[in-house]
């Protein structure tokens, strides 16, 4: 089952640079502000420049459906891996598949 597209990064090279086009973008502050991730929480969507997205293949933005079971059968069903089920904190699970059309599909199962 999924809640829908909640959250949306973006890999960016210049993180201090998305910082400033986003809080124009948005008219917001970040709700978070590290080194390796700047988030913002705009109209109930997550949206993130992540400066470390390119290095993991991201080659654009990439919408996340947040799921309730991350490992729901989505390979059986013709999907296939580009960044593999991992932890990013506090128990909240992320991955990223493509279909076989390449089609970016992001993943969360909230904590």
């Amino acid at each position: 089952m999924t809640a829908g597209i909640k959250t949306i990064i973006y890999p960016v090279k210049d993180l201090a640079g998305a910082k400033s086009l986003f809080i124009t973008l948005l008219g917001t502050e970040p709700v978070r502000d590290e080194p390796y991730y700047v988030g913002y929480r705009v109209a109930g969507q997550d949206i993130g420049p992540d400066p470390h997205g390119h290095s993991k293949g991201m080659t654009g933005p990439l919408a996340y459906w947040h799921v309730d079971d991350i490992e729901a059968g989505l390979l059986e069903a013709g999907a296939e891996t580009v960044q593999a089920i991992q932890d990013v904190g506090g128990g909240k699970l992320t991955a990223s598949l493509k279909d076989a059309d390449g089609n970016a599909i992001g993943l969360i199962q909230p904590a």
